[in-house]
């Protein structure tokens, strides 16, 4: 080998591992970087206030959230009225009743609100439970008028998995595995809600998927793996729970139980048709895992459950992760995974073991003498809701409105 060349091909060598060495750390920077990030952006220590709506059907429930709690003891105002204007006015008058009782003036209000509407624009389309919303209502900018602050409006799904993903289960999972030592860190979530219907939020590093018409994580459109022309949510929701145990008890539809009794029932702790109880909350969880395992594909995160439902999970949580981690069969009789991940029960002991440990193998660079660690196993874990659904929407509220803030600046 010419000399000249032998020892500029030497020097090449050298700069090459040393750009190597630092571009193994600047990753690792990278990930420690995140992580320092995901925390900032929690607001535990603020002192900004967030005025706060939970707006059912049924009530407008009232608070206010600093430093992440809730600084005014949450009130209800009925949510039905004859008018808009007799709406939009229980609305003003909640918010008033909220703001005499703060410490400080307010920064923003954020809140969730049914939909369809264009959550961006703060926007209301014709909503079923509240039918006086007709033909597009302008709900932020008139509550910006009225207050001179800010305004965001979100989906409940959405903002249940943004307050999941900031201050709740995400953080959760993260804090298992660094304290167990594992480089393995999540940065993509899926919140889904059971209750009256099946609710979901999509939170990517950080930032929570909106979409371009405001309809990202509508699960609930799905189809149903049971029953295919219709939707996921007739068996994710609570009147799927109550259909199936009228069904099975042979029962009509109204003198069905509402599901806390029926998992009551399930569990031998009240009278009534076990194995109906147990047949409605299986196929519930047939139906949501094979939808939340489709949604999955996609977004490739840990998935949070949450939502009235979520409660019964001693008895649907198995079946549901079974059912996400079943094969396909293709048609020459073989099968392929039903998902590029192995799905785990975060809320079984054995599972979440599992799930920590991963599969790390140290292997050798090629034409070096490093070595690189690498996990083999690809996984995702289903778990429920440590903060509490309501809790979760309302620090989804407060961490999306002081984000947004702060992009602003």
């Amino acid at each position: 080998m010419n000399k000249k060349f032998k020892v500029g091909f030497l020097v090449s060598v050298k700069n090459h591992n040393k750009w190597l060495q630092n571009y193994h750390f600047f990753g690792d920077y990278l990930v420690s970087l995140q992580l320092k990030i995901a925390r900032e952006m929690r607001y535990e220590s603020d002192d900004r206030i967030v005025m706060t709506l939970d707006a059912g059907g049924t009530n407008f429930v009232f608070s206010a959230v600093q430093a992440e709690k809730e600084i005014v003891q949450a009130f209800s105002i009925p949510a039905h009225a004859q008018t808009l204007e007799a709406v939009l006015m229980n609305i003003r008058r909640g918010f008033e009743l909220v703001r005499q009782h703060l410490p400080s003036d307010p920064v923003a209000i954020s809140f969730s609100f049914p939909g369809p509407a264009d959550y961006e624009k703060g926007i209301i389309g014709d909503l079923v439970n509240l039918p006086v919303f007709r033909g597009g209502v302008a709900l932020a900018d008139y509550l910006q008028d009225v207050f001179r602050v800010p305004v965001f409006i979100n989906n409940d799904g959405d903002l249940f998995a943004y307050g999941e993903a900031i201050s709740g289960f995400l953080p959760q999972v993260n804090q298992w595995l660094e304290e167990s030592g594992s480089p393995k860190r999540y940065h993509n979530l899926l919140g889904v809600t059971f209750g009256t219907g099946f609710g979901a939020g999509i939170v990517l590093r950080g930032r929570l998927l909106q979409g371009d018409n405001s309809a990202g994580g509508e699960i609930n459109r799905i189809s149903n793996k049971l029953y295919r022309n219709m939707s996921v949510e007739e068996s994710v929701s609570i009147r799927g729970v109550r259909r199936v145990y009228a069904n099975y008890a042979n029962i009509p539809f109204e003198n069905a139980p509402e599901p806390r009794e029926i998992y009551q029932i399930a569990r031998g702790e009240k009278p009534g048709d076990s194995g109906a109880a147990m047949k409605a909350f299986d196929e519930m969880a047939v139906v949501a895992g094979n939808a939340i395992a489709d949604a999955l594909t996609l977004i490739d995160g840990v998935v949070v459950i949450g939502g009235g439902l979520s409660g019964a999970w001693p008895i649907f949580l198995d079946r549901l992760v079974e059912e996400m981690n079943q094969a396909f069969v293709t048609f020459n009789g073989t099968t392929t995974d039903r998902l590029e991940i192995k799905v785990y029960n975060l809320e079984n002991p054995e599972d979440k073991r599992k799930f920590i440990k991963g599969n790390f193998h140290e292997i050798k660079v090629p034409f070096s003498n490093r070595t690189v660690i690498y996990d083999t196993e690809q996984r995702s874990g289903v778990g429920i809701t440590r903060l509490g659904t309501s809790r979760a929407v309302s620090l989804g509220a407060y961490n999306f409105a002081l984000n947004s803030l702060d992009k602003e600046r």
